[in-house]
């Protein structure tokens, strides 16, 4: 299959569409585990723990910051910009998820309720890499740049466990208000 990495226009054509992910509750459409640095594997399930975070993941291997022990990005965009489900685990996020990622929806210390789990969203911004824009498009980073981009956190969010627990593909994604 031959990719064509979308123009700006494009991108910002696609921005109501972005703008529709659900509140209330979403859902995890992908589970991606990287054991290795440029490998992946998509699971249908997996388990999400305090201190390895995804297991089998090689986050648990290096640099450990709590602060971005996990990410997610939303399942629309990276439909989007990959044109093909096999693409989507380019991104190099874990988990991508059908719900609203903004900093108004869930600002950082917002714990999101994941399957059995419970993530806190971090401070710390998920930002595009030169992998990124190699993957999808320098108007794919320039987009998740711009002013939109960061206020719907296109890029994602980064996240760490607080309670440990199975997430399947399917499972409810909400956030957890006092």
């Amino acid at each position: 299959m031959t990719v064509r990495h979308l123009s700006y226009a494009e991108l910002a054509a696609a921005l109501p569409e972005l703008e529709r992910a659900p509140r209330e509750r979403g859902t995890v459409d992908l589970i991606v585990r990287r054991p290795a640095k440029g490998q992946r594997e998509v699971l249908v399930e997996g388990v999400l723990d305090v201190e390895e975070g995804l297991v089998g993941d090689r986050w648990a291997l290096g640099k450990r910051r709590r602060a971005n022990q996990l990410t997610l990005m939303s399942s629309r965009f990276v439909a989007l910009l990959a044109q093909g489900r096999d693409r989507w685990p380019l991104a190099g996020d874990q988990l991508y998820v059908d719900f609203d990622l903004t900093a108004e929806h869930v600002p950082p210390g917002t714990r999101i309720a994941i399957g059995a789990a419970e993530i806190e969203v971090s401070a710390e911004p998920h930002t595009g890499c030169r992998l990124f824009a190699e993957r999808y498009g320098l108007d794919a980073q320039r987009f998740v740049e711009s002013e939109q981009g960061h206020a719907l956190k296109l890029r994602g969010i980064n996240a760490w466990v607080v309670k440990s627990g199975e997430v399947r593909v399917g499972d409810d994604v909400r956030a957890l208000f006092d």
